[in-house]
């Protein structure tokens, strides 16, 4: 089992900044990507953004240059650094991460994916 915690959401300006972080305790083996996923009022939970073991990176097209991702595995933390907000931004974003199926030294893992409880982010005309 992964536990993730999200903190740093709260009430932005149009235009600020904020930093979102996500820390996963427990059975942290075998993750292979972690990510920032939101989900607006109303709508669909989507991707916002995502970033591999190895470091590779993605984004939605609503976000590209505006938003950052980045993960440091030794502490098994990922951060979403946000800048330029917009109101459309508001949402409740929820960490993600990956476990692979397999082998952790003698245990077998199913895999599977893992989510935090969600940070709410406004942010004010």
């Amino acid at each position: 089992q992964v536990q993730l915690v999200e903190s740093g959401g709260g009430l932005v300006q149009a235009g600020g900044s904020a930093r979102l972080s996500c820390v996963a305790s427990g059975r942290v083996v075998r993750i292979s990507s972690m990510g920032w996923y939101r989900q607006a009022a109303g709508k669909e939970r989507e991707l916002v953004a995502g970033i591999t073991s190895g470091g590779s990176t993605n984004y939605s097209d609503s976000v590209k240059g505006r938003f950052t991702i980045s993960r440091d595995n030794a502490k098994n933390t990922v951060w979403l650094q946000m800048n330029s907000l917009k109101p459309e931004d508001t949402a409740v974003y929820y960490c993600q991460c990956n476990q692979m199926r397999g082998w952790s030294g003698s245990l077998y893992y199913t895999g599977g994916d893992y989510w935090g409880q969600g940070t709410q982010v406004t942010v004010s005309s």
